[in-house]
């Protein structure tokens, strides 16, 4: 594993809506991408309320992308963590610092200040 995946990601992803970003996940080997179960929680309850993408290719994408259990690991990291109030972005950043991931997001500005997270961007 070497690439997390953020929400934003995941759903341009599943709608191959980006060319670049088709490419890159392409380009990655097996096992080298997955998501977050907190990830996945918050776009299948977009999908489930009407919001892209639609559940039958988010379950697409999840076959070939794993999710990752949010675990005691990443709950940890999630308490040292510092920041004004909870978000799930802030779960994310501690699940990817858990595993020692990068961070995939359209919304870098998101997770600025996280100390130790690495983050790209495949959307530009």
């Amino acid at each position: 594993m070497r690439y997390l995946l953020d929400s934003n990601i995941v759903i341009a992803a599943s709608l191959a809506v980006n060319l670049g970003l088709r490419k890159r996940l392409e380009a990655c080997d097996e096992g080298d991408v997955v998501t977050s179960s907190i990830v996945y929680a918050e776009v299948i309850f977009g999908s489930v309320c009407g919001k892209p993408p639609p559940l039958d290719k988010l379950m697409l994408f999840v076959e070939e992308v794993p999710v990752l259990d949010f675990d005691r690991a990443a709950a940890t990291a999630y308490a040292t963590l510092q920041f004004k109030r909870a978000s799930f972005d802030h779960l994310i950043a501690a699940h990817a610092l858990s595993c020692e991931l990068t961070l995939v997001t359209d919304n870098v500005s998101h997770f600025a200040g996280v100390p130790g997270l690495e983050v790209e961007n495949w959307m530009e």
